[in-house]
C-alpha cells in the first residue's frame, strides 16, 4: 500500500548546482568575462531564492490543517477515546529496574547504530561480510570503517566498536535524552517552551536539521515559541522524536503526562507530525513502565496523538502491517513502497521502521536492534527508542550483559558543561525527578 500523497519528481538539482559552481570556477580560470560569469551566477542565486520563496508561499489543505493542529489543547480534542493511566501510585523497584532496562537499551540501540547511520543494506551486508560480523548484527561492530574520525567533535568512531568502546560514546540522540534531565531539573514539571529555549542556549553547543534552524533562531533572539517557525522546512523530521524518551521516564505509567512534556518539548523546533512523533514515543515509553507487552504499549502511544493525523495512520499501518515483516529487508522494502519519495530522516517512516523492529524482534533484545539497523534510514535513532521500548517492558535483565559492559558506567557528551555522565547518577537523577513530577 503507498502512502496516500504524492511528492513531485525533484530534479536533482544539488548535482545541477555543483556542476554550475565548478563551471563558474573553470571559466574564470580560463579567463572567461568576469561581468559576464558574475551575472550568470547571481541570475540563478535569485532564482532559487524566488523559487523558494514562491513555495514557502504555496496554500496548503485546509482540511489536513484541520485535522494536523500544533497547540495542546487542540490535539487533545482530537484524539481518540479513552484515557489510560498505568500507574496510581510510584513504584519504586519496578521504575529502577525499567528505567536501567530502558536507558542501557536506548545507549545499545544508539551505539550499535550510529557508526553505520544512514548506510544502505548493502553497505552494512557488505561491511560485516568484510569484518566477519553476523548481519544483522548480534553484537557491536568489530571494526569502524574511519575509526579515527570523531562524531560530534568527540568520539572516535572506534569508541563504538566491542572492542574499542569505554563508555557510551557520543551521538545527539542520547545527549537530547540528558538535556531533557537537564532541563527538568533546572525548571520543574511546569517547563514552558521558552524554557526549553533557554536550556538549549545554555547547553546545546550545535545540532542538525531542525534543531540547527531553531537553535540558530534563538541565537538570533527568536523567542522559544516560533522558533521552529524560520527557515526550517524540517520540521516533521526525526528530530524531535528522538527527544521523546525523558518524558516517557518522568512521567512512568502516565502516557497523557509524558506526551504533555513531549508537546511542549517539540514545540520548540518541530510542527504537525514532527510534534505528534514525540508525543506518540514519549506516551508509549511512559505506557510500557506500567505493561508487560511492547504492543500494548505502542498502541497506548496512539491515544495521545490526533486520530486522523498522517502520524496516527502510518502506525496503524505500521502495527497491522508488521504481523506480516519477517526481517529486515520485508521491513525496508515495506517502508520504501509506502513512502515513496519521503526523506530518510522523515518521523513518519522511522516511525515504522522502530516498530517493525520491535515486533521482528518480540522478546530477543538482540533481534530487535540488530533487525531495527539492519533497516537502514537513520537507523540509530530507530534502534535507540526500539531499545528504549523494549528495555520499559523488560526491565534491566532484559538486556544481555554484552550489550552493555563496555558502557564502564559513564556516558560521554557534547553537552556544554557536561563532558560526561555518570549512569548511576542519571538514574538517581531521574528518579528525583519522576517522584517530583508524578
Amino acid at each position: 500500500m503507498t502512502h496516500p500523497h504524492r511528492y513531485p519528481l525533484l530534479p536533482d538539482t544539488a548535482r545541477k548546482l555543483g556542476l554550475l559552481h565548478e563551471y563558474a570556477r573553470l571559466k574564470s580560470e580560463y579567463g572567461s568575462d568576469g561581468g559576464r560569469l558574475q551575472e550568470l551566477v547571481d541570475r540563478v542565486d535569485r532564482l532559487v531564492d524566488d523559487a523558494t520563496e514562491e513555495l514557502r508561499a504555496l496554500p496548503e489543505s485546509p482540511e489536513l490543517r484541520t485535522l494536523e493542529p500544533d497547540g495542546l489543547e487542540a490535539i487533545r480534542r482530537l484524539r481518540p477515546e479513552g484515557r489510560v493511566r498505568l500507574w496510581s501510585d510510584f513504584d519504586v523497584d519496578r521504575y529502577r529496574d525499567r528505567l536501567r532496562g530502558s536507558l542501557l537499551g536506548r545507549f545499545a540501540g544508539c551505539t550499535l547504530g550510529a557508526i553505520v547511520e544512514f548506510w544502505s543494506v548493502e553497505e552494512m551486508a557488505s561491511w560485516a561480510a568484510a569484518t566477519g560480523d553476523a548481519f544483522p548484527p548480534v553484537d557491536y561492530w568489530s571494526r569502524a570503517k574511519e575509526p579515527d574520525s570523531r562524531r560530534y567533535q568527540v568520539s572516535e568512531c572506534s569508541r563504538y566498536t566491542r572492542s574499542g568502546m569505554d563508555g557510551v560514546p557520543v551521538d545527539d540522540d542520547i545527549a537530547y535524552t540528558l538535556l531533557g534531565l537537564l532541563l527538568m531539573e533546572d525548571s520543574g514539571p511546569g517547563f514552558t517552551v521558552e524554557e526549553v529555549g533557554a536550556a538549549w542556549l545554555k547547553y546545546l553547543p550545535y545540532a542538525c536539521t531542525a534543531e540547527e534552524a531553531a537553535l540558530a533562531n534563538l541565537k538570533a533572539g527568536i523567542g522559544g515559541s516560533s522558533a521552529a517557525d524560520f527557515d526550517n522546512p524540517y520540521v516533521q523530521w526525526i528530530g524531535a522524536d528522538i527527544r521523546a524518551d525523558p518524558w516517557g521516564y518522568l512521567a512512568p505509567g502516565q502516557p497523557e503526562k509524558a506526551a504533555g512534556f513531549a508537546h511542549v518539548d517539540a514545540s520548540v523546533s518541530h510542527r504537525r507530525n514532527g510534534i505528534y512523533a514525540e508525543m506518540y514515543f514519549s506516551a508509549a515509553i511512559a505506557a510500557a513502565f506500567g505493561s508487560d507487552s511492547v504492543v500494548d504499549a505502542l498502541r497506548i502511544g496512539l491515544q495521545e496523538i490526533p486520530k486522523d493525523c498522517r502520524f496516527a495512520q502510518d502506525v496503524r499501518w505500521a502495527l497491522e502491517a508488521g504481523s506480516g515483516i519477517r526481517d529486515y529487508r520485508q521491513a525496508r522494502t515495506a517502508v520504501e513502497e509506502r513512502f515513496g519519495g519521503m526523506s530518510g530522516v522523515h518521523a513518519n517512516l522511522n516511525a515504522c521502521l522502530t516498530i517493525f523492529g520491535l515486533l521482528i524482534g518480540g522478546d530477543d533484545f538482540t533481534r530487535v536492534i540488530g533487525e531495527t539497523v539492519a533497516m537502514g534510514f537513520d537507523n540509530d535513532c530507530t534502534a535507540a527508542t526500539a531499545g528504549s521500548l523494549f528495555g520499559a517492558v523488560h526491565g534491566a535483565r532484559g538486556i544481555p550483559p554484552h550489550w552493555h559492559a563496555g558502557f564502564k558506567g559513564k556516558v560521554a557528551t557534547y553537552l556544554n558543561g557536561w563532558p560526561e555522565f555518570s549512569i548511576e547518577d542519571v538514574l538517581e537523577r531521574f528518579e528525583v525527578q519522576a517522584r517530583r513530577a508524578f
